[in-house]
């Protein structure tokens, strides 16, 4: 039998200098430059007041991480979190005024008829069975 390699650690990042990754690299090297743009542009006040919030967000970009994920990708799942709705009902029972609200409305919904089932036959189970441990060979009594 062959046998085949399974990557590991697929999470892990490849590290460039120590332990800076790649995007941790690129993100401050962009906001270095940026803020030397700014140092070179504006007064010491100016930049200050803007390289600060500035490297701080680089750093939190960068390096810290919510769960074990990403800062990004925290924001990421936060933002889409909160664009959809946070509760989700698979049946709901409606109370009286709902009830009435939506006769009002027309929408009346219909009662589900429940369907009475047969119980099922020790023979039937059985071909079942065969059935799929043979791997649909076997066809039963047709």
């Amino acid at each position: 039998m062959q046998q085949f390699v399974v990557p590991q650690f697929i999470e892990v990042e490849d590290k460039i200098f120590g332990p800076i990754t790649t995007r941790q690299f690129l993100i401050l090297l962009v906001v270095g430059l940026l803020i030397f743009v700014i140092f070179r542009l504006a007064d010491f006040k100016l930049f200050l007041l803007l390289s600060l919030p500035l490297g701080g967000l680089a750093l939190l970009f960068a390096f810290y991480k919510v769960n074990g994920q990403t800062f990004h990708y925290f924001l990421l799942n936060v933002i889409q979190t909160l664009r959809k709705p946070g509760i989700r009902i698979w049946r709901k029972e409606y109370s009286k005024e709902e009830l009435n609200y939506l006769r009002k409305l027309g929408m009346e919904t219909p009662m589900p008829v429940e369907e009475k089932k047969d119980a099922a036959k020790r023979e039937h189970i059985r071909d079942l069975s065969l059935i799929v441990n043979t791997g649909g060979f076997y066809r039963g009594e047709e």
